[in-house]
């Protein structure tokens, strides 16, 4: 069995779990959003399929709440904080520097699946302005210029 099928076997048995209770919507975006990385339209029709609900109410769900992504994120998950503190720093411009170094626009993944580049709101680490996040890992006092050896940091790990 291809992984794909293993997944939407995974999937089914979700549904199948809480097709009867109530709310069951939210339990079942999330457990999808753990199997394949995202929801992806196909997973909104098959679970719209799955509980007997249109598929606009799985889209409007999947699309209200920032947990969910409805495109597979990179390997790597860059936040770039454009809060205030950060912003007035110089966010704008370490945030472009991404952009131009991974080659993808704010909310892109790159190619390889490696990177995903977002820009998000205070990161509480406002004394560190411009601050960005990889995957958790808090990067504060930024510059343009280090964004080139730290992504590269990232692109040796494989």
């Amino acid at each position: 069995m291809d992984q794909s099928k293993e997944k939407f076997a995974q999937l089914q048995e979700l549904i199948e779990s809480h097709k009867n209770m109530k709310g069951a919507l939210m339990p079942i975006l999330q457990g999808a959003q753990g199997i394949f990385g995202c929801v992806s339209e196909d997973v909104q029709k098959f679970i719209a399929e799955g509980l007997g609900v249109p598929l606009s109410e799985v889209y409007g769900v999947a699309t209200f709440y920032a947990q969910f992504s409805l495109h597979p994120k990179g390997e790597y998950l860059i936040n770039v904080c454009l809060g205030t503190a950060c912003y007035v720093k110089g966010s704008q411009t370490i945030l472009d520097k991404l952009s131009e170094v991974l080659e993808i626009p704010v909310g892109g993944t790159t190619p390889d699946g490696k990177f995903t580049l977002e820009a998000t709101r205070c990161l509480g680490a406002c004394g560190l302005a411009p601050v960005m996040m990889i995957n958790g890992e808090v990067y504060g006092r930024l510059t343009p210029d280090a964004i080139p050896a730290i992504i590269e940091k990232y692109r040796a790990k494989d």
